[in-house]
């Protein structure tokens, strides 16, 4: 069940990554550290904090994943400007990911016998930790930081999964189930532009 949400979530990631490196006018090597630090940062950021190898250091698939992300958009021209301003595709990659990284970053937690405050932290830091890593590189404030939905999808899906197993409801069609409801949630609240008001 991790593998498959890490794995989303790194193809997820990467296309945003790729399409925020790409916005930002980088150069080739621009754009992979741009794709590699958003679909890899996060996990990096938390096995460091669970005291364990990190995946991708361990791990073929993650790197190679990104690679043909990349070739791919890159040979179906998805670095041209008018397929970049195609922003409901960026909009459902980087969803695609927050969920995806969400979900494995609060297995992580449980696995690593966690409580509820670090279940929701390395969900939360798998999530936005390679965003944030991305942003601050390229000197923009953190996406996280500019829309009221975000970070808190990745705090409502730990507070899920943490119920879920401690009712032992962990399983694949409950984490589909979450996938789905919090994904809607996710471009609804974009779409809908709800945000958390600071009054």
């Amino acid at each position: 069940m991790f593998e498959i949400s890490e794995y989303i979530g790194i193809i997820a990631f990467a296309m945003s990554g790729f399409f925020v490196g790409v916005k930002n006018r980088l150069d080739l090597l621009g754009v992979l550290i741009s794709t590699f630090l958003t679909a890899l940062g996060g996990g990096v950021i938390r096995d460091v904090i669970v005291d364990r190898p990190p995946f991708t250091f361990t791990h073929t698939y993650p790197a190679l994943t990104i690679l043909l992300v990349m070739l791919g958009l890159i040979i179906f021209q998805f670095h041209k400007r008018n397929s970049i301003e195609n922003k409901p595709l960026f909009i459902l990659s980087d969803s695609i990911g927050l969920i995806s990284f969400s979900i494995s970053g609060a297995i992580i937690g449980l696995e690593a016998g966690f409580n509820l405050t670090g279940v929701i932290a390395t969900s939360f830091i798998t999530a936005v930790g390679g965003g944030i890593a991305r942003d601050v590189i390229i000197n923009e404030i953190p996406f996280v930081l500019k829309t009221g939905f975000y970070g808190t999808i990745a705090i409502l899906i730990a507070l899920t999964v943490y119920l879920l197993k401690s009712f032992d409801q962990l399983h694949i069609l409950s984490m589909t189930i979450v996938f789905v409801v919090f994904l809607t949630l996710r471009l609804v609240a974009y779409y809908q532009k709800w945000s958390i008001p600071l009054k």
